[in-house]
């Protein structure tokens, strides 16, 4: 009789604890989770993005985040033909000039992300959010392979704010992925981020689309 009831304690026990671990697999957020990301990003320009993501759950199934980046060039083609304008001006007076034109965003974000109910270890999810990115405008100029850009005034060239300085604009980004439960914390998430940046004269179109690895606390 005794090791009836053990054996039956022993079940009760193991049961439970597998019941637990069924119920904690199957929460679609838990309390949070942080991550870090790599992304390609295309639209105006293919470059590369980096950065950081972070989610606390606020409601069941909806999770309030910040993103933190910086993409490496998201110039509109304008902003080439621009600068290469400019270096068609040098060209008439110096040989050998070369130019590039880049406008990395360095960005953060808030907003809310819905994760729908699944289960097993795919999770669905799609969020809304906005913030502040700040564009670089990056044109550079070289005449006989040294880089002039901080000395064009000796060829009496002065960079209008259309080919150098920097701007704070409002930042819209909508977006989803997938994110998978490689182990009990560890998390892959497969992601597309589309975001619009209202920049003065011209608003930027910014798709990114890649990876982030981390872990749910």
């Amino acid at each position: 009789m005794r090791i009836v009831v053990t054996a039956l304690l022993a079940w009760m026990a193991v049961s439970g604890v597998a019941q637990a671990q069924t119920g904690s697999a199957s929460d679609p957020t838990g309390r949070g989770y942080v991550e870090g990301i790599a992304q390609s990003a295309f639209g105006n320009a293919t470059s590369q993005s980096y950065g950081a993501e972070a989610g606390v759950t606020v409601f069941p199934n909806v999770q309030l985040f910040v993103e933190a980046g910086r993409l490496a060039n998201a110039a509109p083609s304008t902003f080439g033909a621009s600068a290469a304008v400019m270096a068609g001006y040098l060209s008439q007076t110096q040989s050998n000039v070369t130019f590039g034109a880049k406008e990395p965003i360095t960005f953060g974000l808030a907003g809310l992300r819905y994760v729908f109910p699944a289960s097993g270890k795919l999770e669905p999810y799609v969020l809304a959010g906005g913030g502040v990115a700040r564009v670089q405008k990056n044109a550079t100029f070289a005449v006989g392979g040294s880089d002039v850009t901080g000395n064009l005034s000796q060829y009496n060239v002065v960079l209008g704010t259309d080919l150098s300085g920097s701007e704070n604009s409002a930042m819209l980004s909508l977006g989803g992925g997938v994110m998978w439960t490689v182990r009990t914390r560890i998390v892959l998430d497969l992601q597309y981020r589309y975001g619009r940046v209202f920049a003065a004269g011209q608003g930027i179109n910014v798709n990114r689309a890649g990876a982030g690895i981390g872990v749910r606390f």
